[in-house]
């Protein structure tokens, strides 16, 4: 499949290199190849591909990795292969639900 993108840049995945044990778990369980292990620690070699699904922060043993999950990117790309559309960030806002990368004017 593909690559899917959304917006260039607006990816709240962050690495702190230090903090990283090397253990290739973030790499193992991102799902869009997002993270790689370079010289024995965490790399960050695709960042536009996140979806920001926060797994790599979530099994990432010495808190190296941070991501605001489900802020709109992961909706996006769902959103985008069941072929919906609208809204500033692409996501389908549904009643009674807010987009943050709406509030946040992205």
């Amino acid at each position: 499949m593909e690559k899917l993108r959304y917006l260039k840049d607006v990816v709240t995945l962050a690495l702190d290199a230090e903090r990283c044990v090397g253990c290739g778990l973030c790499a193992d369980v991102c799902p869009r190849g997002v993270l790689s292990l370079d010289n024995g620690r965490a790399a960050i070699i695709d960042r536009d591909a996140c979806m920001e699904c926060g797994a790599c922060a979530m099994n990432c043993p010495a808190g190296a990795i941070t991501v605001q999950s489900g802020v709109g990117c992961a909706a996006a790309v769902i959103n985008s292969m069941l072929g919906r559309t609208g809204g500033d960030c692409c996501c389908v806002i549904e009643p009674g639900k807010s987009c943050p990368a709406a509030d946040q004017n992205l």
